[in-house]
């Protein structure tokens, strides 16, 4: 590789320029565009940071320089007075946006009244732009809602199959064993509720949500009984939208149906904290349990926080919250509120 002289090291957009200090008009260009990749070199004793610039072969055709050719495919540039962190950092920039590839709008800039006419098709490139990359948006748009629809009819296809395996199971249909049934049972309890409840099968307004009502009584008592008989409302709306699919329920609706608990005689109830939480408790949950709970709980710590309170009976903090309320507001318990935040203590007044 040649050695040259002491010189100043220019960047363009499209060439890497080397001029000479001594002798200005003596100057080396190189396109961008020969660059496969570029490293640093540290500086050691001695020596200068380097940055190495990895070349493509130069063509059969290039213009005359002061070497014709050389076994060497790289060059060294050597930074004796610092400079190669910036330097890297703007031929890094350049490489990254590649701008010796754009194409320009107007390779002149005429002056009279051709100026206007550039000025003009030069805001009509830019609208032409705006228009393609509307259409391209617009075109996402209508790709993403095709897919959409697509996955909406597999469900359905999806949510008939689970139903017709329901019936088959219900009417004892074919040769099906024991053993069979229950692993049928498990697959349609992993891919959720087999026949949610609809407006479109059940109708709208009272008879609606009667049934709606039925189907939650039966899909609730078991998780009900895992979380200690009680879950917010917004718990229960998660887990029964999870388990109907593409059926959703909306938060109206499964207000109206949790209603009715009460008058269908089912094992739960609605309840409306003084707080404003609403909750869906077991009909077997006592307010009197929930009492007891809490206060053997906050005697035996000594004092307790809702968030203590909710790890050690497994609760979210909402409800273990409303719990220690509730046994402050019927005489058990007393708070300190302070900066450290609400605790609770066993109520010796």
């Amino acid at each position: 590789m040649a050695k040259m002289d002491v010189g100043a090291v220019l960047l363009s957009t499209h060439r890497l320029i080397w001029r000479d200090v001594k002798n200005q008009e003596c100057c080396i260009s190189m396109p961008l565009s020969l660059i496969i990749f570029f490293e640093e070199q540290a500086a050691g004793i001695g020596k200068s940071a380097k940055i190495v610039i990895h070349l493509h072969p130069a063509a059969a055709n290039k213009e005359p320089g002061p070497y014709q050719n050389s076994k060497y495919s790289y060059i060294k540039l050597s930074f004796k007075e610092h400079g190669q962190i910036e330097f890297y950092r703007r031929l890094t920039e350049e490489m990254t946006r590649r701008r010796w590839e754009e194409k320009p709008v107007s390779q002149t800039s005429p002056v009279g009244p051709q100026a206007g006419r550039t000025r003009a098709v030069g805001i009509v490139g830019i609208e032409r732009k705006i228009e393609e990359r509307r259409k391209e948006t617009d075109k996402n748009i209508s790709e993403a809602f095709e897919d959409l629809s697509k996955l909406m009819e597999k469900a359905k296809e999806m949510v008939e199959v689970s139903r017709s395996i329901a019936n088959k199971i219900k009417d004892k249909q074919g040769d099906i064993s024991e053993d069979e049934t229950i692993r049928f049972k498990s697959y349609l309890l992993s891919m959720g509720i087999a026949n949610p409840v609809t407006r479109e099968t059940h109708g709208s307004g009272t008879h609606y949500h009667l049934q709606l009502a039925k189907q939650l009584g039966d899909m609730l008592q078991a998780p009900l009984e895992e979380r200690g008989g009680m879950m917010s409302l917004t718990e229960v709306y998660c887990l029964v939208n999870r388990a109907r699919g593409m059926e959703l329920l909306s938060p109206e609706d499964l207000v109206n149906a949790c209603k009715m608990f009460e008058s269908l005689k089912l094992p739960l109830r609605l309840r409306v904290f003084d707080s404003g939480v609403m909750v869906v408790q077991l009909q077997s949950h006592s307010e009197e349990e929930m009492i007891a709970s809490a206060l053997d709980s906050v005697t035996d710590k000594g004092s307790l926080t809702a968030e203590e309170f909710a790890k050690l009976l497994g609760l979210s903090v909402l409800l273990s919250k409303e719990r220690l309320l509730l046994a402050e507001k019927m005489g058990h318990l007393c708070r300190d509120d302070s900066v450290e935040g609400l605790r609770f203590y066993p109520n010796l007044f």
